[in-house]
C-alpha cells in the first residue's frame, strides 16, 4: 500500500493533523502516535530522519514549529517520501503563505482536503501544486 499514516505534530507533541489509511481503533492511534511522537521529537538534527517502529518505517521532516511524520511500509523508498514532505509543505506555503501551527488549526479542512488531492488510499496520485490547489482555489471562490 505505500503510506499509512501522516502526522503533523507540534514542538510539544501535540497532534495537529492525523490522516490515517489502514483502520486503527481510536486507542490504537492513540498509542502509536505517542510513541512515535516521543521518538522522534528526542532525536537531534544530527540524526537521520528515518526511524523504524514496530512495522512501519517513520519518515519525518521538521518545518519551523511543525513535525511532519509519515509512517510507511519498509519498502518504501525514504527519500521519495521526504520529497512528497517537501511537497506537502510547499503546496500548504503557496496556498496559506508560509504555512504555520495556526493555518492547519483553523484551517484543517484545507490541510485535510490537499492531503486527500495528493494522497489516495496510501499511494501518491497527485503532485501538481496547481493540481491540487485549484479545487480549493475554486471553494474559495465560492464562498
Amino acid at each position: 500500500m505505500g503510506i499509512r499514516f501522516i502526522l503533523m505534530v507540534n514542538k510539544q507533541g501535540q497532534t495537529r493533523l492525523a490522516q490515517y489509511y489502514e483502520y486503527l481503533t481510536l486507542e490504537e492511534r492513540r498509542t502509536l502516535e505517542g510513541e512515535i511522537v516521543r521518538k522522534c521529537l528526542a532525536r537531534n538534527e544530527q540524526q537521520c530522519s528515518f526511524v523504524e517502529h514496530r512495522t512501519y518505517k517513520i519518515v519525518y521532516r521538521r518545518y519551523a514549529s511543525l513535525f511532519f511524520l509519515v509512517g510507511v511500509d519498509n519498502e518504501e523508498n525514504e527519500l521519495a517520501i521526504l520529497e512528497f514532505i517537501h511537497l506537502l509543505v510547499e503546496t500548504m506555503d503557496r496556498h496559506f503563505g508560509n504555512v504555520c501551527e495556526l493555518d492547519i488549526m483553523f484551517h484543517l479542512e484545507k490541510a485535510h482536503f490537499m492531503l486527500e488531492e495528493m494522497v489516495m488510499n496510501g499511494c501518491i496520485v497527485e503532485t501538481s501544486k496547481n493540481n491540487i490547489l485549484a479545487p480549493i482555489q475554486l471553494m474559495d471562490k465560492a464562498s
